[in-house]
Formats: structure tokens, sequence, C-alpha cells
């Protein structure tokens, strides 16, 4: 492998920061962000608190930012960046969770576009059945699949147009959600507790949004044009994903106070529905399930380039058969075996934010501890002899086991999941903090330790 082949070619680089503003916005406009906005409720806070939760949770997209500026600056796409922090071999760990993190996210887009066909069928008078959500669900993946052939331009101008024409639309529905909700319920919310109950609610927004499309954002900060400014791709990137994400929530708080549990339905889609007019709610559903796929772009865009950096070399017609089986299988299994969406998504949620709050962390730590003057090409190549950088390496599994140990779900009761840090996200918070602390730890011993192999 060259240096040709870890940097992008000139002649590829054709995105402009309103691109990038376009591209994020459309990612974020989908109708995901209202739902957040009613678990960020469920956590028992005020209009205030609630209010500067979705604030907080929504500049988490600060994180894409500076990743995205990383990545215009060198040139270099996310995961072939992240091989200097970690090692070429070493890279590969948090890399293949980053597929994984991708190919998830593809799956709770495609869960969350089948529930908004079947509402809207219902709408249209079309009963709710296995079959109805069996064709929903084929409905819906097969668009999404059909959208990995299409090539970048025609998707520049397709999350162009979604952006203007449903962030439009959100207004609208914004001022319906304004006019229906009751606003001396919203403010007569009592406080919650602010670590028991607040910070649980921003680390489950920001480990959802920000930091996981921390993933993707260099993969498009990497194809910008060479004379745009960093600060345009850090600002166009950051606002275009936190506007739109902050206005939803919002919404979604306030819907809270007409549909009290929406946070906790099976299907948080069929709740919306109600409080708006039947006419409105066809129009909604049609462009909020247009609204998922630039996410779904995205996701599968970064997945293919995270398989190829792993080292798995695939072409786009065997990269469409192998994602379109597992975005398939898994909402099938949560569709009609495990029908509670919401227990899943933030179980599913919960798990990667882990991971993926310590490798952001330990990624701009590195960025700025020892990467100023720039990346070495040598650092990224596969035949670096940077293989394994244990200071990244040993940072990361120290912070993700520590996550874990103040995390509790379903599935996992950490030993240290008790008073403050129990039945919420706190983990995702005190797997960036270890991560960067043991960084700083580390800082004293030199440059990096690898493992140097001729």
């Amino acid at each position: 492998m060259n240096g040709e082949s870890i940097k992008v070619p000139q002649n590829e680089k054709t995105l402009t920061p309103g691109k990038l503003f376009y591209n994020w916005f459309a990612a974020n406009i989908g109708i995901m962000g209202i739902v957040f906005g009613a678990i960020i409720v469920s956590y028992h806070l005020s209009f205030v608190q609630a209010t500067l939760a979705s604030l907080l949770g929504a500049l988490s997209f600060v994180f894409p930012g500076w990743v995205a500026m990383i990545g215009k600056r060198e040139g270099v796409t996310t995961f072939k960046l992240s091989r200097a922090a970690y090692g070429t071999q070493g890279n590969k760990l948090p890399n293949g969770i980053a597929w994984v993190n991708m190919v998830g996210w593809l799956a709770i887009n495609v869960i969350t576009g089948t529930l908004l066909l079947v509402s809207l069928f219902q709408v249209l008078h079309i009963a709710k059945s296995t079959l109805v959500t069996a064709v929903a669900l084929a409905l819906f993946a097969g668009i999404v699949i059909l959208s990995g052939l299409l090539n970048e331009a025609i998707l520049a101008k397709i999350q162009t147009w979604l952006s203007w024409i449903f962030g439009a639309l959100t207004v609208i529905i914004l001022i319906l959600f304004l006019l229906k909700a009751d606003w001396q319920q919203a403010l007569a919310r009592p406080s919650g507790k602010w670590f028991g109950g607040f910070w649980p609610a921003v680390s489950i927004v920001a480990a959802g949004s920000g930091i996981s499309w921390s993933m993707a954002a260099a993969d498009w900060g990497a194809y910008v044009k060479p004379q745009a400014s960093q600060s345009a791709t850090f600002w166009h990137t950051m606002l275009g994903g936190a506007i739109p994400l902050f206005i939803l929530m919002w919404g979604g708080v306030l819907l809270s106070t007409v549909e009290p549990g929406l946070a906790s339905a099976a299907n948080p889609i069929d709740v919306m529905s109600r409080a708006l007019p039947s006419w409105m709610t066809v129009i909604y559903f049609l462009v909020a399930a247009g609204g998922l796929i630039p996410q779904c772009i995205i996701s599968l865009r970064s997945a293919r380039i995270n398989l190829e950096t792993v080292g798995i070399h695939v072409s786009q017609k065997h990269s469409l058969i192998l994602h379109s089986s597992i975005v398939i299988l898994i909402p099938v299994y949560v569709l009609f075996v495990a029908e509670d969406f919401m227990g899943n998504f933030t179980l599913f949620l919960g798990f990667l934010g882990t991971c993926l709050a310590a490798w952001v962390a330990i990624f701009l730590c590195d960025s700025v501890l020892y990467r100023r003057e720039g990346y070495a090409i040598s650092d990224m190549m596969a035949a670096s002899t940077n293989r394994y950088n244990w200071k990244g390496i040993s940072s990361w599994l120290v912070a993700v086991v520590t996550g874990f140990l103040f995390t509790n779900n379903a599935v996992w009761n950490g030993p240290f999941a008790r008073g403050i840090f129990r039945d919420n996200s706190l983990g995702v918070f005190v797997a960036g903090a270890a991560a960067v602390i043991c960084m700083l730890v580390l800082l004293p011993l030199g440059k990096r330790l690898t493992e140097e192999v001729e």
C-alpha cells in the first residue's frame, strides 16, 4: 500500500463545507430526534433541564466536526487516520466495532422506516398485521439497498433537497406540537436529579448521535476541496447535525406532554401519529421515511470503507449483498421476535456508546498530543512498523472495561453500577473520561509505545 492509497486523490476532493452541512442536516432530520426528546423526558427532568439536555446532547456533534476537520486537513478517511493512534494491526478491533456500529445504525433505520410505513398504512385504513409489517420491511429495506447503487453526485443532490423539504415540514410539525403542547404541564414539571437523570439523558443522546457519527465524519471531511478552510469544515459539520437534532428533540419534549407514553411505547411512531391531523400524518410519515435514507447512505458508505480499512476488500455488489443480509435479519428479529423497540434500541446504544466514546476520546487525544504537525503517511500504511501503538490500545481497553464496570442493563450488571450510575448511561461518559486520563498518564513515556516489526 502506498501513499496514494492512503490519501484521497486531489481530483476526488470535490465537496464544499456547504455540502457537508446538507449531508449532516439531512442525516439528522429523521423522526428519531423526536424519540430522543421523549427519552430525555423519561428521566423525569423539568422543562428547563430537558431543554438543556437536548442542547448539550445535540452539541455532541462537536466530535464529528472535529474529526471531519482532521480528515479535511490530512485528506485521509477516519479509520486510516485511526491507524496512527492504535497501530495498523491494533486499529482493527475498534475499526471492527465501528463497522458493527454502522451496520447497527442501518438496522435501526430500517426498523424505524418499517414502523413509519406500518403507521402510514394504518392511517390509510390498512390494518396492522404480520403481513403488513413484512411488506413494509421489504419496501423500506429495498429502498435502502437500492440507494447504495447511486453515485455521490446524485446522492448529494438528494440530500440537499431532503434537507430543504423535510426541514420546512419540520417547522410545520413543530408549530403543530407547540399548539397542542400543554405548556402549563411542561413548565410545572419538578426538577429531576442532575447526576442520576440529567447527565444520563445527555449521555444516551450523545452516544446515539455525535459519538456514533464520529466514525463517519472524516470519511466526508477527507473529500472537501483543499481551498476550503478547516474551520468551515468543522462548523458546517457540527451545525448541520446539531441544529435539526436539537429542534426535533425539543419537539419530542413538548410532544411528551400530550403523549406521555411515547418513550416507553413499543412503537413510538404509532404514538406520534395520534398527535397530528390525519392529512399531515400521511405527508409527515412519507417524508420522515425519506429522511432516513441519508442516514442509511452515510452508514452504507462508511461500513464499506471500514471493511476495506480492516483489510477485507469487497466489490460494491458483494458489499450490498453482505450489508443487505444483515440489515434485514436484525429488523426481522426486533420486529417479529423481540417487539420491544425502545428496549432493544437503548440497549444497542449503551453497548456501542461505551466502546465508541473511548475510541473517539483516544483518537482526538492522540491528534492533539502527537499529531499537531500532521499525520505521517508511514504510520498509516499497511506495511508500517507502527503495527501496535500500545498507548492507544491499552488506553482503549482500560477505558472500555472501566465504562462497562459502571454500566448495567438487561444483559449486564457492572459491579460499580450503583447509586448515580444505576439504570442509566453514565458509563459512556466514564469510558470517555478514563480514555483521556490513560492517554495523559502515558504521555511521559514518549511519543508512542509501538511494537515495531521490520
